[in-house]
């Protein structure tokens, strides 16, 4: 017990010298052991390394985790050394949903059955995000996580011995300083003298000692810049391959939307007659006794050419937009033909009368 006591004697004395040392260094009334150029360059990239791997460490957790609670929760199953719960993502809820929605309205209606098109390929989006999300965590986030808890850490623990023993060698050159100005006004001083060299021979060889130690620390960053790049550029392949990925299956998606048959026309309040604008405005047209003239469907007039004529048939019943577009039946044959500085998915598609406008992907066009 009393050595324990006197040992905490001791510390508390050291502890104030070196609290002293440094505040008489602040007010410019003491001298301070400087550090070599490389050394201070060393201890500067060492901090810039530090600041920037966590601020790209944290906002690469926002970007694979948005959700702040979210990212509590996997942060407390780590520290607890315990997997966290296997969560849906965004994607993946919502196929789900689209799924269970197309149960309801029937997966034989065309809504129901574009509802399990577009949710089975919202599954597939999830799953790649999740696989994604599950290849950066490993192959990037892991890695900066380990230097700024495991590296790091240790460079700062040495970085405060190195400074405690300065302060020592500081605190050891100034009472040597002051007991060579005593001896030269007393001879008695002396031992006091040579008892201030011994302690400053001393925390020169700590001082040196922790200061290699701390340089090869120091220097070992030029391994962690390679070591982050590595892994930066494993980030980079997981990003390409997730977006890529997720491109085929949009791309999938779309053709097989393509097959299917166009709803709005069933969907819509206005019944399609075989000649193609709705019902309701033909009647329109006939009580306003104009029904015969082409030039009320409000179209604008493009004369075909004498060649480049063909003729096309329909894939699928499309409703026109508006009265520049032309109303289609599935099975039907038009001949088709288009106009210099027009869109490429759009043709002009005539049938007896009526001109307009029609979907390039609802046409095959025959020799």
């Amino acid at each position: 017990m009393d050595f324990n006591v006197r040992k905490m004697a001791s510390d508390a004395g050291v502890f104030f010298t070196r609290a002293v040392q440094f505040t008489e260094e602040k007010l410019g009334q003491a001298e301070k052991t400087e550090l070599d150029a490389y050394f201070e360059n060393l201890l500067s990239r060492a901090d810039c390394t530090k600041n920037w791997t966590e601020k790209i460490f944290r906002q690469t957790e926002v970007l694979l985790q948005p959700n702040p609670s979210a990212r509590i929760e996997e942060f407390l199953y780590e520290k607890l050394d315990r997997k966290a719960p296997s969560r849906l993502t965004n994607a993946e809820l919502l196929g789900h949903y689209m799924l269970d929605a197309a149960k309801d309205f029937g997966p034989g209606t065309p809504y129901g059955s574009t509802l399990i098109k577009v949710g089975d390929c919202e599954r597939r989006l999830g799953g790649a995000e999740r696989e994604f999300l599950q290849t950066s965590a490993i192959s990037f986030l892991t890695p900066l996580r380990n230097f700024l808890e495991g590296d790091w850490r240790t460079i700062s623990k040495e970085r405060r011995l190195l400074e405690n023993r300065r302060l020592d060698l500081d605190v050891c050159k100034a009472r040597l300083k002051k007991a060579k100005t005593a001896e030269a006004k007393a001879a008695l001083w002396s031992e006091e003298v040579e008892k201030a060299e011994h302690d400053l021979r001393v925390a020169q060889t700590e001082f040196d000692r922790q200061a290699e130690v701390t340089r090869l620390l120091l220097e070992g960053i030029s391994s962690t810049h390679v070591n982050h790049l590595r892994c930066l550029h494993e980030f980079v392949e997981a990003q390409a391959a997730y977006y890529k990925q997720c491109h085929l299956h949009m791309l999938d998606l779309q053709k097989e939307l393509s097959r299917f048959p166009n709803a709005f026309a069933a969907n819509s309040g206005h019944p399609v007659s075989p000649a193609g604008p709705p019902l309701d405005a033909v009647g329109a047209l006939d009580a306003g006794g104009a029904a015969a003239e082409v030039d009320t469907l409000k179209i604008e007039e493009v004369q075909a050419p004498a060649t480049g004529t063909r003729k096309a048939k329909v894939l699928y019943d499309y409703d026109a937009a508006d009265t520049s577009e032309l109303s289609l039946l599935a099975d039907e044959l038009i001949t088709v033909y288009t106009v210099p500085g027009m869109d490429s998915d759009w043709l002009i598609g005539e049938r007896g009368n009526l001109k307009g406008k029609v979907p390039v992907t609802y046409l095959e066009l025959l020799s």
